[in-house]
């Protein structure tokens, strides 16, 4: 891959080749070091993919705040007000949620970042949110999302094409929006679509689900399930725009968890049970290559019952070493817009057979418009 049009120019601190933005998190004892000039382009990267709060306490906890540039460290500053005040929010939001499922007879499973925000998990630290994930029995939704609706949350997508989308293919009810806080809920109640080709079974998800110490009420997915909800959510996903930050997510799970002993087993054996192998190998791999996440020899075991073949893994690489990297123009080459591409192409691939997925794209592409059109006419 191409190294000098994918990051800012290399000066003694920034080697060529490699963004400012995967270098910061991969050898964060470099940041002490950087120009201004640098600073200015690490945190335009780290933007585009939602790292800057992130990057502050990577900083923080390093005890490098006060080395490095008076401007940088306002900016990161004013980052970290943003990101506290989303933890607040998702927190008080959890919170209305229970409230509004107390009577559902279900735990109430959180998935992604709200779950490393309850949890404490590493993941939290100065993660920004767009909405919260929850996972319940499919047999509760009709449940769940009555019991929202009296508490304010309705559905964003009123189409009745998305409606059928969203309920008979789909993972998750349509998108919840209150009515008056704005705040944006997915109610799941499995991980992938029904339509897609592989199916973990979510009993299995919540059967080994574990409560959050001091939340009474609220629980979270198994070390193991965290990493391989999180490896599918990337993997099987076409929407890269901040791949960067769910990689990192994945860095910070594995090593907080990687030291514990049987993990890796775990994991290993979570990932056959699942049929989750494949993006556990895609998960394991672009860690080690773009963060230098340390794995030990078991790892590479649970990884190498995922592996693809050497020319699709050639491809893969090709895309992905591209399309994870930050959306900025100095993180880019020639090829990264057909990197993306594919990877938009190939998840909608993985997530419907051929000729439902045919039917869906003629759908969206000619008849959502026109009855969009008819709908706003008066």
């Amino acid at each position: 891959m191409s190294g000098a049009a994918l990051s800012a120019p290399a000066t003694a601190s920034a080697p060529p080749g490699v963004p400012l933005a995967v270098l910061a998190f991969r050898q964060p004892a470099l940041l002490a070091g950087f120009s201004e000039a640098e600073w200015n382009v690490l945190l335009r990267q780290c933007a585009s993919a939602n790292l800057q709060p992130r990057l502050y306490y990577l900083l923080r906890e390093r005890g490098e705040l006060e080395r490095i540039p008076a401007p940088a460290r306002r900016h990161l500053d004013w980052s970290r007000t943003v990101a506290e005040r989303h933890s607040q929010a998702v927190r008080w939001e959890v919170a209305q949620i229970q409230q509004a499922l107390a009577g559902l007879d279900a735990p109430l499973i959180l998935l992604k970042g709200a779950a490393y925000a309850l949890a404490g998990l590493p993941p939290a630290s100065g993660r920004l949110f767009s909405d919260i994930d929850i996972l319940v029995p499919r047999e509760k939704l009709d449940d769940a999302e009555a019991a929202l609706m009296l508490h304010g949350w309705a559905s964003t997508h009123l189409d009745a094409y998305d409606q059928r989308y969203y309920r008979e293919w789909m993972h998750e009810l349509p998108p919840m929006e209150h009515v008056k806080r704005r705040t944006a809920i997915d109610v799941h109640h499995a991980i992938l679509p029904l339509t897609a080709p592989v199916h973990p079974d979510p009993a299995q998800l919540r059967a080994s689900a574990r409560a959050i110490p001091g939340q009474p009420g609220l629980h979270v997915l198994a070390p193991p399930d965290l990493v391989l909800h999180s490896a599918t959510h990337l993997f099987f996903d076409g929407e890269l725009e901040h791949g960067l930050r769910d990689l990192v997510d994945l860095d910070g799970l594995l090593r907080h968890y990687g030291g514990q002993p049987g993990f890796w087993d775990a994991l290993r054996a979570h990932a056959a049970r699942l049929q989750l192998q494949r993006p556990l190998f895609y998960a394991l791999r672009y860690t080690a290559l773009l963060l230098h996440t340390p794995l030990p020899p078991e790892a590479h075991a649970a990884a190498a019952e995922g592996r693809p073949g050497a020319p699709l893994l050639r491809l893969m690489d090709a895309l992905y070493r591209r399309a994870l990297l930050p959306v900025h123009a100095s993180c880019g080459d020639a090829y990264t817009p057909a990197a993306r591409f594919a990877l938009y192409i190939r998840a909608n691939w993985l997530r419907m057979p051929p000729l439902l997925l045919a039917r869906h794209l003629f759908h969206k592409a000619f008849l959502s418009p026109k009855d969009k059109d008819q709908a706003e006419q008066p």
